[in-house]
């Protein structure tokens, strides 16, 4: 999903070097993950006013304006910096919608996030549902992914973020780790737990 390490490194380095190309390639092959994991977590009940387009052209447009600063000085990886950026503007969202026009937001219908109707869906239930593999009937997979997300939302904040960056995202547990400013063990950790509940929440007969 996301550009490879090396990919990303060589394009900074040519960035750094002053080449304009590369950082047009570099903010271009960015677009589409930042975009999924902006959709992952926009709340259905502003989906109807704020697009995840527009987060994204806003994230990406800082990004272009702060490229410069971060090239020299790399705190982080450019991954989790711009993935942080991404949070920022989607915080800044909910925080517009949700108090600047609560009463409008809080009636308008809530939606499922697109991004989470696909395949990665049906795989992840697969593994945490005893017995069930990937059915081929649409409407068992329609109910298949209802049950996985309605069980997401159930998670703790942090254990359905590190589902959501492990399984949608597919970020590696070090990347998780350096998100959440935690150990690589801890984020294990915390990824194994998160697996645990979801896998009891899915279990038949839990409420």
């Amino acid at each position: 999903m996301w550009p490879t390490p090396p990919e990303t490194q060589q394009l900074l380095d040519q960035a750094r070097q002053g080449q304009a190309e590369a950082v047009e390639q570099l903010l271009a092959r960015h677009r589409e993950p930042v975009r999924r994991m902006i959709d992952l977590r926009l709340d259905p009940a502003i989906v109807q006013r704020v697009d995840a387009s527009d987060v994204v052209q806003d994230v990406m447009l800082e990004a272009s304006r702060r490229l410069q600063d971060y090239l020299q000085t790399p705190v982080m990886p450019f991954l989790i910096w711009l993935r942080q950026l991404a949070k920022d503007h989607l915080i800044d969202a909910h925080r517009r919608h949700h108090l600047a026009q609560k009463r409008g937001v809080n009636r308008e219908q809530a939606m499922h996030r697109p991004a989470w109707a696909e395949q990665s869906s049906l795989d992840l239930a697969g593994q945490l549902v005893d017995g069930e593999r990937t059915p081929a009937s649409e409407a068992i997979q329609q109910e298949l992914q209802r049950r996985l997300h309605d069980a997401i939302a159930q998670l703790e904040d942090v254990d359905r973020e590190v589902i959501l960056m492990r399984h949608f995202e597919q970020l590696t547990n070090q990347d998780v780790a350096q998100a959440l400013e935690l150990t690589e063990p801890a984020a294990s950790m915390r990824y194994l737990r998160a697996v645990r509940r979801l896998r009891d929440l899915l279990s038949p007969g839990a409420t």
